[in-house]
């Protein structure tokens, strides 16, 4: 059964703005935590997707949590970073779109990622690899809370955002090779450690759930057209209150 996305609200004209952004390494305010929030905020706005999470890999290949919508999204893959199994982990590794159209009758494939995705109200997924020319970055990952198969349309979608995500990728790095690919990748970790701290002071303080605190974050970052590093960094530091 196809997945069908709501698109009323979201007109062809953002989403190209988006891809601009998405590959435009040259812009000084190029972040790669930003961007790749940007990427799976985005993905879960024009496809049937209710959660995203994006991996990057180190210098030595290994996978890291760079982006989620939610702490479920988090949750479940850093889960799968874990226990070394899940579409993610096989869309880095094979270069190629993972689709699973149910979660909980792909057991026998991973036995212990599809239960536990299961178990927190996920039915589906959709694995894109981020790679150009051979260079395996990282990998997108799409939930559903239905089972069902992406329409070509949301597929053509889900292929473009990791495809101009890869282009402003692997274009920032390639403008600061100088600096050691792991040290790259070692930035935008301690970046998403301070957001992280941030989130949680938000929630205390608002008395909101971890998620709300991110939108609230988030929100206040795109409106005074700053990085979501920078803004976390003064709330932890007790700079700015929200």
């Amino acid at each position: 059964m196809p997945l069908e996305a709501r698109r009323d609200s979201h007109p062809t004209n953002d989403l190209t703005a988006v891809l601009r952004r998405l590959a435009d390494a040259l812009d000084p305010d190029y972040d790669v935590v930003d961007t790749m929030d940007l990427l799976v905020d985005t993905a879960t706005r024009f496809t049937p997707a209710v959660d995203a999470g994006i991996v990057l890999a180190d210098g030595e290949g290994r996978l890291h949590v760079l982006g989620s919508t939610s702490e479920r999204a988090s949750d479940v893959e850093e889960a799968e970073l874990g226990i070394e199994q899940g579409p993610c982990l096989d869309s880095f590794r094979s270069g190629h779109v993972v689709e699973t159209v149910d979660l909980r009758a792909s057991a026998d494939r991973w036995p212990e990622f599809a239960p536990l995705a299961a178990r927190r109200g996920l039915r589906a997924g959709y694995a894109v690899p981020l790679a150009l020319r051979g260079q395996r970055l990282g990998a997108l990952n799409l939930f559903f809370d239905r089972v069902g198969v992406l329409t070509d349309q949301d597929a053509a979608v889900a292929q473009a955002l990791s495809e101009f995500a890869t282009i402003g990728l692997v274009q920032h790095r390639t403008l600061r090779e100088q600096t050691d690919l792991a040290a790259q990748l070692q930035h935008a970790l301690d970046s998403r450690i301070v957001i992280e701290q941030a989130k949680g002071a938000l929630s205390y303080q608002r008395g909101v759930s971890i998620d709300e605190a991110f939108t609230v974050l988030r929100r206040h970052a795109r409106s005074a057209g700053a990085r979501l590093h920078d803004v976390a960094q003064q709330i932890v530091d007790r700079r700015l209150t929200l």
